[in-house]
């Protein structure tokens, strides 16, 4: 898995998501389109070289249609960009994973598989091939700095992603959280108990080019957020349902 290719979150209306995501964070919109078998239309915007991923149903009877039904707008799925889908999936079908879709199928990102969130202990996982010489960096004020997961056991939840995907763990000040590195980005398993008893993703961490300049532009839009010297965090009411937290530095 050479990156997390995109983060999904629902939402009800996506002219009303880019005003925050586009206008206020300034991400830019890469590609819009509806996708039928999806029942979804779906945004792409950058995030350096990451993306997210603005999800809308169609109707209220889709799978993401349920999910908002149920859950209201929010995180939704985690996508890693293979070289080869389909390649991908043979190897997780020899170690006996749970999958959506046993062959890849066209989506947003290019040829697209899911995994069942069964397999990667609550998370729906996509993986992804975008078609040929498509340009993975792109210009943004902001960029991936982690996505954070909440577990009731850390350890298991951070090994089945390592044996699934070999992600190596990185050094951290101890503590119960284990850290995976995903590219230039990260995956922050953390307990259950510190994200209120969530299960599955919980937030995300972002490194902002102008940390200032994008403070600014909350104020101005007046999105609810709590400000630090370091850190400003949006309150979900005010990003689409997304816990979402911006920094000024790349570490801690």
């Amino acid at each position: 898995m050479r990156r997390i290719h995109h983060v999904g979150v629902v939402v009800k209306c996506l002219t009303d998501a880019y005003r925050f995501y586009r206008d206020v964070l300034g991400l830019p919109l890469l590609k819009e389109r509806e996708i039928p078998d999806q029942g979804v239309r779906a945004a792409l915007l950058a995030a350096g070289d990451t993306e997210i991923e603005l999800l809308e149903p169609l109707d209220p009877t889709t799978g993401v249609g349920r999910f908002l039904g149920r859950r209201g707008e929010g995180l939704h799925h985690l996508c890693f960009e293979t070289s080869d889908v389909s390649k991908a999936l043979a190897a997780l079908k020899q170690k006996k994973t749970e999958l959506i879709d046993e062959s890849p199928r066209a989506g947003l990102a290019g040829q697209i598989a899911f995994l069942h969130p069964r397999a990667c202990a609550g998370v729906l996982v996509e993986l992804a091939t975008p078609p040929a010489g498509e340009d993975v960096s792109h210009a943004s004020p902001l960029r991936l700095k982690r996505l954070v997961v909440g577990a009731q056991d850390v350890k298991h939840t951070a090994g089945r992603f390592q044996a699934l995907f070999g992600f190596p763990e990185m050094a951290m000040n101890g503590g119960p959280r284990t850290m995976l590195a995903v590219g230039n980005g990260a995956l922050l398993v953390v307990p259950a108990a510190e994200v209120g008893g969530t299960e599955g993703m919980v937030a995300l961490s972002l490194v902002a080019e102008d940390f200032f300049g994008l403070t600014a532009a909350l104020r101005k839009a007046g999105t609810p957020r709590l400000e630090g010297t370091g850190e400003v965090t949006v309150e979900p009411t005010g990003s689409h349902g997304v816990h979402l937290h911006i920094s000024r530095y790349n570490f801690p």
